[in-house]
C-alpha cells in the first residue's frame, strides 16, 4: 500500500456526486412538501448540509436538517438529536453519512426513528465500501467501492485549510 493517501474523489467530483444524489432524492420525493435530512455527526452532517443546499437550489422542498449524535464506540444505541421528535414525525426521513463500512453507524442512526411514525426512511452515503455486517441497504450512493478491511476511507469536507476530497489509505 502507498505511503500517502490516494485521492479517490476530488472537490469537483464530490460536488457532482452531491448534485446527482440531490436529483435522485427529489425524484424519490416528488409528492412531498417537506423532507428531513438526518446527518450523522460530524461528516454525515456536513454532507447533509451540502445536500440541503443543492436541494434548495433545485426544488421548492422544505428541507429540515437534523443532527444525530451517536456514541459510536458504545455497543448499545446511544443517540441524541438536535430536534424533538414532533418535528420529524410522519415525514420522509433521509439518514445521511459519509462512508458506509460495516453498516453499524447507519443502523444506529436508523434506531433513532424506529419508534416514531414516518412516511419512509431512506439512506444516503458518499462512499459505500461494501463491508456490511449489518443488514443495511443504501438508497443513494455517490461511489461504491470494494476495499480490503485494512484500508481506510477518509472524507475531507469543510475542513479549514484543506481541499475537499475522498482518500484511500
Amino acid at each position: 500500500m502507498a505511503d500517502s493517501p490516494l485521492l479517490i474523489l476530488d472537490k469537483t467530483q464530490i460536488q457532482q456526486k452531491i448534485n446527482r444524489i440531490a436529483y435522485q432524492i427529489l425524484e424519490d420525493n416528488l409528492n412531498e412538501k417537506e423532507i428531513v435530512l438526518a446527518g450523522i455527526w460530524d461528516r454525515g452532517y456536513k454532507f447533509a448540509l451540502r445536500l440541503q443546499s443543492k436541494l434548495q437550489e433545485i426544488s421548492s422542498l422544505n428541507i429540515l436538517l437534523l443532527r444525530i449524535d451517536l456514541e459510536k464506540e458504545n455497543s448499545k444505541l446511544v443517540a441524541k438529536t438536535d430536534l424533538e421528535e414532533a418535528k420529524w414525525k410522519n415525514k420522509v426521513i433521509i439518514i445521511v453519512d459519509d462512508v458506509l463500512n460495516s453498516g453499524r453507524t447507519l443502523a444506529y442512526g436508523l434506531g433513532v426513528f424506529l419508534n416514531t411514525p414516518h412516511k419512509k426512511i431512506r439512506t444516503v452515503v458518499l462512499v459505500d465500501r461494501s463491508h456490511k455486517i449489518f443488514p443495511i441497504a443504501t438508497d443513494f450512493v455517490g461511489l461504491k467501492m470494494a476495499t480490503v478491511l485494512k484500508e481506510h476511507i477518509d472524507v475531507v469536507m469543510d475542513v479549514p485549510n484543506e481541499e475537499d476530497g475522498v482518500y484511500l489509505s
